[in-house]
């Protein structure tokens, strides 16, 4: 009788499989996610409570204190329509504001590695053969209806952004049609969220002015009821006057806000490109019409995220980074490394020059120490032997030359008398250039 075969080891099975993890665990960004990733913020999402709390408590302040004394002052219980409106508006710029604040901007996937060595400029040195890269260029030249546009190559996600696109240095992200980084709802604006951006500042607008002018309704009528003056009136009712100067002085900030993004949108420009570029009528690819500009802003269709922020990916390994001796580095550490490999990438360490130097370097101490005196010969020849040494474990290649130094020091400065009696001790090293590429 055979015996049943003996079950599967699962343990083994699932420690030999690569663990998942969602991708926004390991996002590389600044961004702060909420509902397992449903939700994505910038890293400063606590000021979006901020701007709840200056929306939500004037509005309160109001409908108790000025709208519910209105209710029964107009005909047909029409005073109830003022209270119905404010609630309204106040519900329209919260939904817009969480709206613009909790999604994808519009984030490019940043490059797990640079493109492909097919993308650099290749050098070749025709004297000594030797072959160096040079960095990727820094732009490229886009035509855009007739026009050439500059996109740049960026260090962080290593890729050219797109058109129009531009690296958010607070999120720490590369956002399509970039327009500013807004502190009061915590995140990016760009290309997925720039339309509810604009209706909740538009909104704002209008819900302050709709206030403000309710004050004044609510004063006069006290003024007219009691025939005093507007002074007496106004400090009758110190919610409303209140009222009156927070929205006044709110009304210059979002109402500010409403006019210049409507003239952007007229003129299908960003914040970013207005600062930056200063566009003319004539000179801006991308002005199709004020007709057109408004409707590719609110008329169009939001193009999904390209960022699957639940999906599952496999785990890196944290014993990789012992592996390739690289250490996670902050947005600041990245960009100080970026720019000591931007002074380094072209250093080029010419073994061979490096060895005819020694050998030259070694017959000119000789020479020198046979016109010396005899109470430096014992010196001498002390050096020479050791540089005979240093030259035999640099041929048998148990002396690496190129890890003796960092990339970016120098070899040392020797005063000139120490150089006479061991110059070969010093100029072992690797000497390299530090010179920027263009």
């Amino acid at each position: 009788m055979s015996l049943p075969p003996p079950p599967a080891n699962s343990d083994s099975a699932d420690t030999s499989a690569p663990s998942l993890v969602r991708t926004y665990r390991v996002w590389q960004g600044s961004n702060v996610f909420l509902f397992g990733g449903r939700l994505i913020f910038g890293p400063d999402v606590k000021s979006i409570f901020i701007s709840i709390f200056l929306v939500i408590v004037p509005i309160a302040v109001f409908c108790a204190l000025v709208a519910r004394k209105l209710l029964d002052d107009f005909p047909h219980h029409s005073g109830w329509s003022i209270m119905g409106v404010v609630i309204a508006l106040t519900l329209f710029v919260l939904i817009t504001l969480i709206v613009t604040s909790g999604r994808d901007p519009g984030i490019v996937p940043r490059n797990s590695h640079p493109p492909e060595p097919d993308d650099y400029n290749w050098t070749e040195n025709s004297n000594n053969g030797q072959i160096s890269t040079s960095r990727f260029p820094r732009t490229r030249d886009v035509i855009v209806n007739g026009i050439t546009v500059k996109v740049k190559y960026c260090d962080t996600c290593m890729l050219y952004r797109p058109l129009r696109a531009s690296h958010c240095s607070v999120c720490d992200n590369c956002v399509e049609r970039f327009d500013h980084h807004c502190p009061w709802v915590g995140q990016c604006i760009g290309l997925r969220n720039y339309r509810f951006y604009y209706m909740f500042v538009f909104s704002a607008t209008l819900l302050c002015l709709y206030v403000h002018a309710f004050c004044w309704v609510y004063i006069v009528r006290i003024k007219d009821f009691e025939k005093v003056s507007i002074w007496r009136a106004m400090s009758k009712t110190i919610a409303s006057t209140a009222l009156i100067i927070y929205t006044f002085v709110c009304v210059w900030f979002v109402g500010g806000l409403a006019v210049f993004h409507t003239y952007l949108i007229s003129t299908n420009q960003s914040t970013y490109e207005n600062f930056k570029y200063r566009y003319d009528p004539q000179t801006n690819p991308y002005n199709r019409g004020i007709f057109n500009n408004f409707r590719e802003v609110f008329c169009s269709r939001i193009p999904p995220s390209k960022n699957k922020f639940r999906s599952k990916i496999p785990r890196e390994p944290l014993d990789s980074y012992r592996r390739t001796d690289i250490r996670p580095l902050s947005p600041l550490m990245k960009r100080t490394t970026r720019h000591m490999e931007l002074l380094v990438g072209n250093s080029v360490y010419n073994e061979h020059e490096e060895e005819e130097s020694h050998h030259r370097d070694g017959s000119e101490n000789e020479t020198r120490s046979k016109d010396s005196e005899s109470k430096d010969s014992g010196l001498t020849d002390k050096s020479l032997d050791l540089s005979k040494i240093l030259h035999a474990e640099r041929v048998d290649g148990q002396e690496s030359s190129v890890g003796r130094y960092p990339p970016w020091e120098t070899t040392p400065q020797v005063p000139d008398s120490i150089i006479e009696v061991g110059e070969s001790n010093w100029n072992t090293g690797p000497r390299y250039s530090t010179q920027e590429t263009v």
